[in-house]
């Protein structure tokens, strides 16, 4: 397509851009709509979310409106036993092989599920060359990690960071049968496991433990944002004027930026249950031109360390921009440190580092996306385009009891 030729996408009384944002959801199934309080405040606009109660097998979904229902493996079905046997594990240090760590040390509910470092530590204390992703809506992840394709299901993903050694996360290799016999001496992960898998020879085995983790990820779903009070529920007074003006510059073909982060989930790189093609699209956004040769830093050159094509030098996946406000710092390695940041090496239409080991004009990276070819904007236009991100903040999401620490006191 002449991407000249494209018209601004247009947003009416409802804020809903059917063809550009919405296009993922036009074949949801017609759903029961509830409504539930989840605040209790004085706004009952801002307290009300639109669920849809959506049913599949013995498990019922809550989906925020307009999301679709999310791609579950067949061997794998949800339940509400598995869900919260997941939830205990995603929390207990003792799925780790020195028992320090565990899935939320690098996950924290209150960053949206990372960690707020530039890059990941393990439980050895090594560094990892990468940022810890964030969990929002993971369950509509059309691939799982920052540069590899072949990962398109949360319960490959899993066993990476369990028993991955370069780099060691959770260091389980090699003490496979002491991180078992933790749980199957607990009274508590006894019960657990019975209930989720009662019709196992053996309920307490590593197999479980992953299907119990990603049902429990799977649930990690946030739309409970302004953008989506403004959008699904008609409340135009969800965001401000900036972030209005914020929202038109979004969507159009001066910055481009929904081009890749489209979609209900603000990434194209998304999957779900009525998904009749999937994409897995991975981007060189210009933040390294090592020496001016599009080289990116040693272990950390993207889907190239898969592939081998030089083409595909510095491209990684584009994450959803949902909650990226509580997800800094930014980038595949944390290199960035705000948004406004972010913004202002997207405007110059890539990053440049004037010295060091990494001195490179990101603007002439000879593999980077055609999207990235940098526009003018205004200090203004830069703060509107970071209030609009910050609509996309559910606020709910970081403090959600059933996602919450359930060895903490409080916890439901």
């Amino acid at each position: 397509m002449d991407r000249s030729s494209k018209s601004k996408p247009s947003w009416g009384e409802s804020g809903i851009c059917g063809l550009v944002l919405f296009r993922s959801t036009r074949m949801l199934v017609c759903c029961a709509f509830v409504y539930l309080l989840i605040g209790c405040g004085s706004d009952n606009t801002q307290g009300l979310t639109e669920v849809q109660l959506v049913t599949r097998g013995e498990y019922t979904w809550q989906l925020p409106a307009g999301f679709p229902v999310p791609t579950v493996q067949s061997d794998n079905p949800m339940s509400e036993a598995k869900v919260e046997l997941g939830r205990h594990l995603f929390y207990d240090t003792h799925l780790s092989g020195n028992g320090t760590m565990s899935c939320s040390s690098c996950h924290l509910q209150e960053l949206a599920f990372t960690d707020g470092r530039n890059v990941a530590i393990g439980s050895t204390g090594e560094h990892h060359p990468r940022n810890a992703p964030g969990l929002t809506n993971t369950a509509f992840n059309a691939s799982l990690n920052w540069a590899n394709p072949a990962t398109v299901t949360l319960e490959q993903q899993a066993p990476v960071p369990m028993f991955g050694e370069f780099p060691v996360e959770l260091g389980l290799s090699g003490k496979e049968e002491e991180v078992l016999s933790r749980f199957k001496q607990s009274d508590l992960y006894q019960n657990l496991f019975k209930e989720a898998f009662s019709g196992d020879a053996e309920e307490i085995n590593f197999g479980n433990i992953v299907k119990a983790l990603t049902s429990f990820e799977r649930t990690l779903i946030s739309g409970n944002s302004p953008f989506d009070r403004l959008t699904y529920r008609q409340d135009s007074s969800a965001l401000s004027t900036s972030a209005k003006r914020g929202m038109d510059l979004f969507f159009s073909e001066k910055l481009e930026c929904f081009h890749c982060h489209g979609g209900f989930n603000f990434t194209l790189s998304s999957t779900h249950e009525s998904s009749s093609f999937v994409e897995k699209p991975f981007h060189n956004n210009g933040l390294y031109n090592i020496g001016g040769t599009g080289a990116y830093p040693p272990g950390n050159q993207g889907l190239f360390e898969f592939t081998g094509n030089l083409e595909d030098r510095g491209k990684f996946r584009a994450p959803t921009l949902r909650n990226v406000e509580f997800t800094a710092p930014y980038m595949h390695d944390g290199s960035v440190a705000t948004l406004e940041e972010v913004v202002r090496n997207y405007a110059r239409g890539g990053r440049k580092i004037s010295s060091g080991p990494f001195a490179g004009d990101g603007k002439d990276n000879p593999y980077k996306s055609g999207f990235i070819s940098g526009f003018s904007i205004s200090d203004e236009e830069v703060a509107d385009l970071v209030n609009f991100l910050k609509s996309l903040s559910d606020s709910s999401f970081l403090t959600d009891p059933r996602f919450a620490n359930p060895f903490e006191s409080g916890a439901d």
